[in-house]
């Protein structure tokens, strides 16, 4: 008896991987061009501010600079009653309206005070930190409660 060795089937199994292969590329690259590829992705600002509760029960928020702090140009801060401060110096000084004077980047380390209102809410106080960057973007930098 004579041993003859056959190979016809390991070339179909080849070929049909191969042609699963291509239908699964082909089948990728037509649904990016249907769906769209993401082309408006801001890229996150890197920057960061650190808030505390004061003794007399006032609210201390710090800048703290970061990798895009050239290009950040004011900070704006919702108090706990919803009120919106803006940052008016490079001290941390505060203003309620950014009608009376023009908005400022406060310095690295520059100490803000929120001074407590009549109507902050009992118990945690919201605050939220938002930067406004020279390319228009707005940014929240700090979400916390205290």
């Amino acid at each position: 008896m004579a041993l003859t060795k056959n190979d016809e089937s390991v070339s179909p199994v080849i070929g049909t991987i191969l042609m699963v292969a291509v239908t699964v590329i082909l089948a990728a690259v037509i649904a990016m061009y249907v769906f769209g590829m993401p082309a408006n992705v801001t890229k996150t600002k890197v920057v960061a501010a650190t808030a505390q509760l004061g003794t007399q029960g006032d609210i201390l928020i710090t800048y703290q600079g970061g990798q895009n702090d050239d290009s950040l140009t004011s900070l704006n801060i919702t108090a706990p009653n919803g009120s919106v401060w803006y940052t008016s110096s490079a001290d941390g000084a505060l203003t309620l309206s950014t009608i009376s004077g023009t908005l400022v980047k406060p310095g690295i380390g520059a100490p803000m005070t929120l001074n407590p209102a009549a109507d902050w809410p009992e118990g945690q106080k919201h605050v939220l930190v938002v930067g406004a960057f020279s390319d228009g973007v707005s940014q929240i930098i700090l979400d916390t409660y205290l």
